[in-house]
């Protein structure tokens, strides 16, 4: 005849659980994940700088200390640059006022190319998305490409 479980037993056993990934969730693959190492907490931009891609002083020495997306001097001011592989596109709408947004079009999904005329464009279809807020300057595309936060430190630019 089997014991009833114990507050201890069926704690320990949802811990083993979720150290081997779901169980019943139907996405076993059969293969052990390890665990993710800890990561820093992300501090907040001061307030003048919240939304501008503008950073103080203080932001820029607690900025995130992984491999930078790009240098300022790569991004050009009234203009910008994709970086295709991460799926980003980074303006520089004013000088020294970086802005990073999703580099996938709203419209069907397609990867933006280039950035011209002050505007981020599809091949696809033909959007163009403002370099100053991502929202849409020509359709068919009729929403806004995704703001990604973005912080300067020294003369790179990080993703935060």
């Amino acid at each position: 005849m089997p014991q009833p479980a114990t507050r201890r037993t069926v704690l320990a056993t949802g811990a083993g659980a979720l150290a081997l990934g779901c169980v019943g969730c139907g996405a076993d693959s059969g293969a052990a994940t390890a665990p993710l190492p800890p990561t820093a907490p992300a501090s907040p931009p001061s307030p003048a700088a919240e939304g501008t891609g503008e950073t103080s002083p203080a932001a820029r020495e607690a900025a995130p200390a992984g491999r930078p997306l790009a240098r300022t001097e790569d991004i050009p001011e009234g203009g910008g640059k994709v970086f295709e592989d991460r799926k980003i596109v980074v303006t520089q709408p004013e000088k020294g006022r970086f802005r990073a947004f999703s580099a996938v079009c709203t419209h069907q999904g397609c990867t933006v190319s280039q950035v011209t005329d002050g505007t981020i464009l599809c091949p696809c279809h033909s959007s163009r998305f403002r370099i100053t807020d991502g929202s849409v300057a020509a359709g068919p595309a009729s929403r806004p490409l995704a703001e990604e936060p973005v912080t300067v430190r020294g003369n790179s630019v990080y993703l935060t």
